[in-house]
């Protein structure tokens, strides 16, 4: 094309930034935890979260229901998970545990799917190094063998803030998602090596951790668990 400016550049550029939103928006994005509300009634208390009183707790609900209608259960505000919860939201007064778990729920189907097409860059920028090395040695035998891997989140039925810890103010949450997926793994001539079409309730209980003085919002996952 001569005599303008090359479309081609215009789109890639157009796709890249969406997919940094996309990243940025899944988990650890500030505007998406709301501070409290302000004593008068208008907009949010910048100095952050009020002392706790035990008659007035401070964190959400303890059941409520996301957008794709999965139960959702936060600890109580009294439970030594829930104190947990509050001393990090000391830290970072930004930080609302309804708001992490629906952040955590984008996260899980981003690397669910990730893993599966071998998408080694979207599991690099939402992985630990550790927990990426194991992601990555998996893709690389996958692709040796010349296995073909298709994961599916076809919906989620629950998740839960399990255990929580704060040291210093590096975080770590752990969440238990029940899960109805499809799991299929294909061989190089095409037949079935694990897995099946049907679909199947699968619970994970995955950590996700973030120094919170970082300026970087993003809670990585750190460890994962199938029970």
């Amino acid at each position: 094309m001569s005599g303008g400016f090359p479309v081609d550049l215009i789109l890639f550029a157009m796709i890249a930034a969406f997919l940094v939103l996309r990243l940025r928006s899944v988990l650890g994005r500030r505007t998406g935890f709301e501070r409290p509300p302000r004593e008068d009634g208008k907009g949010y208390d910048p100095r952050g979260p009020r002392p706790v009183d035990n008659d007035q707790p401070q964190l959400p609900p303890a059941t409520v229901s996301t957008a794709s209608q999965a139960r959702v259960s936060v600890p109580d505000p009294r439970s030594p998970v829930g104190q947990a919860l509050m001393r990090i939201r000391g830290v970072d007064p930004g930080f609302e545990p309804n708001a992490f778990l629906a952040g955590a729920e984008g996260a899980f189907r981003m690397i669910v799917d990730a893993f599966a097409r071998g998408d080694r860059q979207t599991l690099r920028a939402l992985l630990s190094d550790d927990t990426y090395a194991g992601f990555e040695g998996e893709i690389t035998r996958r692709e040796g063998e010349g296995e073909t891997q298709r994961s599916e989140v076809r919906a989620m039925q629950d998740m839960a803030i399990e255990a929580a810890d704060l040291r210093g103010t590096v975080a770590d949450v752990t969440v238990r998602f029940v899960s109805d997926q499809v799991n299929l793994t294909t061989a190089r001539d095409g037949s079935i090596a694990a897995g099946a079409e049907a679909v199947t309730e699968l619970t994970d209980v995955w950590t996700f951790q973030r120094d919170l003085k970082n300026p970087d919002p993003t809670w990585r996952l750190v460890a994962t668990q199938s029970v």
